[in-house]
C-alpha cells in the first residue's frame, strides 16, 4: 500500500478585496508582521478599494498557513509569496508590508525587481540590528490572553488603546496546535542571538520603483532611528506618537500613503 502525502498547496491563504473601479492596474499585496496575519490589514483593504484591489496573505507559519511546509526568516517567507504569486498569475503588483512583512517585500522587490511596481514599508524589519528580541520572543509563545495585552501593549503608542478582542484573539491563535512552538522558530530564525539581520538599505534605494518608508516615533520593537539618513530617495514619512503598529494606529494616513505610492503605476 502506497502511502498518501498531503499535496502541497499552490499559494498562501489570502484575502481578496476587489477595488470599486475597473482597471486599477496592478493589484496591492499586503504582507503581515511577526505573529500577525491577513486580517490585520481589514481596515487597509476596505480603503484601498475605492481605487485598488488587494490581496491580504497569510505568511507561513501564521493565520491559516500554520502549517506551510517550510516556516522561517524573511528569505523562507520571500519564497512562498512569489511562489504564490506565480500561482495566482500575478506578474506584476505592488508590494506592502509591516515588520517582518516589511523585509519580505523588501527581498521580493531585490530578487525580481521587475515584477514590482511600488515598494510601501511599514516599520520594516532589516533596517538596522536593533530589536527588542525578548519582546519577540515573550509574544510569539504567549498563550494567556492577560499575558498576551501586557506585550501586545507595548506594539503600539502610549495614547492607543488596545481594543480589547485583540489580546483575546491572538492568544486564541497561539493555543491553536503548534501556533507557539512554530512561531517561537520563526523568532529564533529572524533573531541572530540579540540582533536582527539586515538588509542592503542602499540597494533597495537603487530600486526602479518607488519607495516609501512610515514609521512611528514611539516604536518599541524596532527604533524609529534605524529610518534615520536613508538615502534621499526613498521617501521617508515620521509619525509622532504612532508606535509599531503604523497600519492600526493610523490606517487613514496608511492608506492614503500607499495610495500615493501607487498612483503613477
Amino acid at each position: 500500500m502506497t502511502d498518501l502525502k498531503p499535496a502541497v498547496r499552490p499559494h498562501l491563504p489570502f484575502h481578496e478585496q476587489e477595488s470599486e473601479e475597473a482597471n486599477t492596474g496592478a493589484p496591492v499585496i499586503l504582507l503581515h508582521g511577526f505573529g500577525g496575519d491577513r486580517n490585520t490589514w481589514t481596515n487597509i483593504q476596505t480603503g484601498l478599494a475605492r481605487r485598488k484591489r488587494s490581496l491580504a496573505f497569510d505568511m507561513p507559519g501564521h493565520g491559516e498557513a500554520i502549517d506551510w511546509p517550510v516556516a522561517g526568516n524573511a528569505a523562507v517567507a520571500a519564497e512562498a509569496v512569489t511562489q504564490s504569486l506565480d500561482a495566482l498569475e500575478l506578474d506584476r503588483v505592488h508590494l506592502a508590508g509591516h515588520s517582518m512583512g516589511g523585509a519580505v517585500a523588501a527581498l521580493i522587490a531585490l530578487r525580481a525587481p521587475e515584477r514590482v511596481a511600488s515598494l510601501t514599508l511599514l516599520a520594516p524589519g532589516g533596517f538596522g540590528p536593533e530589536i527588542n528580541h525578548r519582546l519577540l520572543r515573550r509574544y510569539a509563545v504567549a498563550t494567556e490572553t492577560r499575558e498576551m495585552e501586557v506585550l501586545l501593549e507595548q506594539f503600539f503608542g502610549w495614547e492607543f488603546k488596545l481594543p480589547k478582542f485583540l489580546a483575546k484573539t491572538a492568544a486564541e491563535s497561539r493555543n491553536r496546535p503548534g501556533a507557539a512552538a512554530t512561531l517561537e522558530t520563526i523568532a529564533g530564525d529572524i533573531i541572530d542571538g540579540t540582533v536582527q539581520k539586515t538588509l542592503p538599505r542602499q540597494e533597495i534605494a537603487e530600486l526602479p520603483m518607488p519607495v516609501k518608508v512610515l514609521w512611528g516615533t514611539q516604536d518599541r520593537v524596532l527604533p524609529t532611528r534605524q529610518a534615520h539618513k536613508l538615502p534621499g530617495v526613498v521617501a521617508t514619512h515620521i509619525f509622532e506618537r504612532v508606535g509599531h503598529m503604523v497600519h492600526l494606529e493610523i490606517p487613514r494616513e496608511t492608506i492614503r500613503l500607499i495610495l500615493q505610492n501607487t498612483a503613477a503605476q
